[in-house]
């Protein structure tokens, strides 16, 4: 279902983000046009340009930048000022646009001209400290980037969401000038690490501690391979413990509960992988699933070309590669559908304020990480956020900083959905929202009575927005999944690290990448209501979203029937390119060398390159490891910053690979308003994270602090559905409020 055939979207710079900006729009159904100033080689490239229009001239770009709603400006890897020109061109052409720059370090800020391409603004984003998780020795093992082009993929999808919820308001946004880092949108990956520091709290450590979280979630060896568990859970566990067979240890008193488990984990993974290699994969996996015990095979992407999941939801389209014919590629990790075939009157518009969402409610059933950092943006763009808890199981994130950042700006109410008292208070709430978001497992909304042909009866302009692992459609959608099992499936754990080092289910990635799939799906959703005044059931698949940002990989094994292994931080087309320790523990700087002219540059930084190695790229490749270790003898007499700074102001491209305690002290970051000053639950001014965007000079739009549970009940009860003191009351002492 096309949703936004009203949008035209061009886009500008030669930067791949910009370009995976540009198809998410394409898969909603926007007209794209891609500039000329392109610069695209590779699998990657010819993924998301498909279905794009290519203008042959420069009138003809310019005639399409004078129409066009949006414009998405991708200086990539260069700094600030290309952005900054190419945006004046456009203000000139056409002062109503909204425009999204992608740079690597944002268009304002002391570092904002620094150069940086897919290792330098991942190591600089600190994510490369905690992608494949802890390991036993930091010096041997530095820290590593994401296989596939990761940073481009994630500002890339960053700038679509802002753009789309700008794009969804009332026009109240025309004109307005966004500007997505890729340092700020990579780092907004891993929120609750980089807000520790406002606690007091210090940065995690790489070298592994205990259990190296396996007790939550663990990759265990197979007969033909690697399968992923994650018996998290008492109930879980003790199905675990069912499919292996009741073993004689699963009885010990040091593995009774999880705590004991992550205390003794090196004993007790021994224990399952002794059973475990005795089993094939596929086996395991499925019998885990069928006693409700989450579980994946450890796979590749090509894998999945075959999975009958993904072959009932037809989730990969086909285009014309240029040399081998029809090639499957990713496509839209969101199916649309309508249930209520009636059609309502359109929405009337909201009033026009500085927030595109202000007068849009959601009803958040989300937990954990993927629906909270979904609503946590559209609660910042200005739509009023409820979010729905029971005091029995309420949201994880809030026994970390999790829920202090992804809260913000939300209201709390708590209701007990098992009570019929309290199911008649959600429908009443339903009437008065403009979207739902819910990640229950399959068929537990429908079971509570508030499965979409319901809610649509209620609000016939409804928008639910269902996540789960694999979809609600098709012969796997009753999986249970969690993001980082999913990592596991799509092949993305097994692509990340280092040869020859034992695949690790590393950092939960998959979960903010999808927050920021679903909030652009919800946006693209409340613009076509607005057009035609109808809503519709956004049914989104986590493992077909983390799929979305791998094309290059799923492109190669049909090519070659293989599919590369992990790589480090290597790249077959640039030398030196990698991170190098600095002075200090477990300190690092991350270097990228992508042309003859900046290796001359660090040939004049660095003494003794120029005369051990010729000028090309093959030359350099040939003595990669003696390039290394002249590098790394510079390197560690310095701080990673002094490095940084030295190294960038000669023009090559490099970062420090930091910790959360050095991401809080950066001046770059703090200049820009990063960490924005917010008075948080306990009434303390806290510098928590913002968002992974800002209008440009203007606020991250975060506003209130995280409310505690159930803190606003009563208040939402009495301005929302009108409910008098002793109506709450009643409810209350019937258990409907707890």
């Amino acid at each position: 279902m096309d949703l936004i055939t009203d949008l035209e979207v061009v886009e500008l710079g030669p930067g791949l983000a910009g370009a995976v900006c540009g198809q998410s729009f394409v898969e909603a159904g926007a007209v794209v046009v891609r500039g000329m100033n392109a610069s695209e080689s590779g699998n990657d490239w010819l993924a998301v340009n498909d279905r794009k229009l290519r203008p042959e001239t420069t009138r003809e770009i310019n005639r399409e930048l004078g129409t066009a709603d949006l414009v998405v400006i991708d200086s990539t890897p260069s700094g600030a000022s290309e952005a900054q020109s190419l945006v004046r061109q456009t203000r000139a052409i056409n002062p109503d646009a909204i425009i999204v720059a992608i740079t690597p370090f944002g268009i304002t800020g002391p570092y904002s001209e620094f150069s940086g391409g897919d290792l330098v603004s991942f190591h600089a984003s600190g994510i490369g400290r905690l992608l494949t998780g802890q390991v036993e020795d930091p010096a041997i093992e530095p820290p590593v980037r994401a296989a596939g082009n990761q940073s481009a993929y994630v500002a890339g999808v960053t700038a679509a969401c802002a753009a789309m919820l700008a794009l969804s308001g009332d026009g109240s946004a025309a004109g307005e000038l966004i500007d997505v880092s890729a340092q700020e949108a990579l780092a907004c990956m891993a929120v609750r690490e980089i807000a520790a520091p406002a606690y007091g709290n210090p940065s995690q450590s790489r070298r592994r501690d205990g259990d190296g979280n396996g007790s939550t979630v663990s990759i265990i060896p197979a007969s033909d391979g690697f399968v992923a568990i994650s018996p998290r859970e008492e109930r879980q566990w003790k199905a675990w413990l069912s499919v292996m067979g009741h073993p004689d240890w699963g009885s010990d008193e040091r593995f009774a509960d999880k705590v004991g488990r992550g205390d003794n984990w090196d004993a007790l993974y021994a224990l399952i992988s002794q059973w475990s290699s005795n089993h094939a994969k596929q086996w395991i996996y499925e019998t885990a699933q069928d006693a409700h015990v989450p579980s994946f095979p450890l796979a590749t992407p090509g894998d999945l070309l075959s999975s009958p999941q993904l072959l009932h939801r037809e989730f990969f389209t086909e285009f014309e590669h240029p040399t081998a014919g029809m090639i499957r590629r990713p496509g839209a990790p969101y199916q649309v559908r309508r249930i209520n075939d009636s059609t309502p009157r359109p929405s009337p518009a909201t009033p026009s304020t500085d927030r595109p969402l202000s007068g849009v409610r959601v009803l958040d059933l989300s937990w954990v990480i993927a629906g909270p950092t979904c609503t946590r943006y559209l609660a910042a763009l200005g739509a009023d956020v409820i979010k729905v808890e029971t005091t029995g199981r309420a949201d994880p994130g809030r026994a970390s900083e999790l829920h202090a950042v992804l809260g913000k700006s939300k209201r709390a109410i708590t209701l007990n959905l098992k009570q019929p008292e309290a199911l008649e208070i959600a429908h009443k709430l339903v009437e008065q929202c403009d979207v739902v978001v819910e990640n229950f497992a399959t068929g537990v909304l429908d079971r509570l009575g508030l499965g979409y042909e319901t809610l649509s009866q209620t609000r016939p302009d409804i928008v639910l927005l269902s996540a789960s692992g694999l979809g609600r459609t098709g012969p796997e959608a009753s999986r249970v999944a969690y993001g980082t099992l999913i990592q596991c499936y799509t092949g993305f754990a097994a692509l990340n690290g280092y040869p020859d080092v034992p695949p690790r289910v590393g950092w939960a990635w998959a979960d903010p990448l999808c927050g920021l799939r679903m909030a652009f799906a919800i946006g693209a959703a409340l613009r076509h209501r607005m057009k035609s005044g109808q809503g519709g059931h956004i049914d989104f698949s986590m493992v077909e979203s983390l799929l979305s940002t791998m094309p290059g990989p799923l492109i190669q094994h049909q090519l070659t029937g293989t599919v590369t292994g992990p790589a480090g931080n290597d790249d077959p087309d640039m030398s030196p390119h990698g991170v190098y320790p600095c002075a200090g523990d477990d300190e690092w700087v991350a270097i990228s060398v992508g042309n003859d002219r900046e290796w001359s540059a660090l040939c004049g930084v660095v003494p003794g390159l120029a005369v051990r190695v010729g000028n090309r790229l093959g030359a350099r490749q040939i003595n990669t490891v003696e390039i290394d270790s002249v590098i790394s003898t510079w390197s560690i007499e310095r701080s990673a910053l002094d490095a940084t700074l030295t190294l960038q102001s000669a023009g090559v491209s490099a970062a420090p690979s930091p910790d959360s305690t050095a991401m809080y002290a950066d001046p770059h970051l703090q200049e820009r308003g990063f960490y924005a000053l917010i008075d948080d639950m306990d009434g303390q001014k806290r510098g928590l994270p913002g968002l992974p965007w800002r209008w440009l000079y203007g606020e991250r739009l975060d506003v209130s602090a995280a409310p505690g549970l159930g803190a606003d009940t009563d208040s939402v009860l009495a301005d929302v559905l009108g409910l008098s003191d002793e109506q709450i009351t009643t409810l209350r002492e019937s258990g409907a409020l707890t």
